[in-house]
């Protein structure tokens, strides 16, 4: 398990400008959402792209709380790595940058859409794709 992980210099704007236009929470939520969506992607991100990491810092307990070992499992299954792999950690690292970036995009295309309507269409569309509609 790792202690921290720092964003990117670039993406330290971007997740304070998108914490404070969203009002889904503090940063660390934002930071928890540009991961999940990253990885809901599903692309596999290579460690040598990794950014730097003079932007924001979150520890492992502040980022992710009493669910870490899920989130580490979450990493394990798309890598097919073992939960004390030394790479977890730049594997969030890059998941977080990847996701804050997309997480952008997605705003600056679509400027009218709140956090919540993000959210709730995100999940809608989840939800169809279980159910096969």
């Amino acid at each position: 398990m790792f202690k921290s992980i720092k964003t990117s210099a670039a993406n330290k704007e971007i997740v304070t400008e998108l914490t404070r236009r969203l009002g889904l929470g503090p940063e660390n939520v934002i930071a928890r959402m540009a991961f999940s969506y990253s990885l809901a992607s599903d692309v596999k991100l290579s460690l040598a792209d990794i950014q730097d990491a003079k932007g924001k810092e979150y520890s492992a307990t502040v980022l992710f709380g009493q669910n870490a070992p899920y989130y580490i499992a979450l990493i394990c299954t798309h890598y097919q790595i073992y939960k004390t792999d030394k790479d977890i950690a730049k594997y969030v690292k890059l998941h977080i940058d990847h996701g804050l970036q997309l997480l952008n995009e997605e705003f600056i295309s679509n400027p009218n859409v709140t956090g919540f309507e993000f959210v709730v269409n995100k999940v809608d569309a989840g939800l169809k794709g279980l159910s096969g509609s």
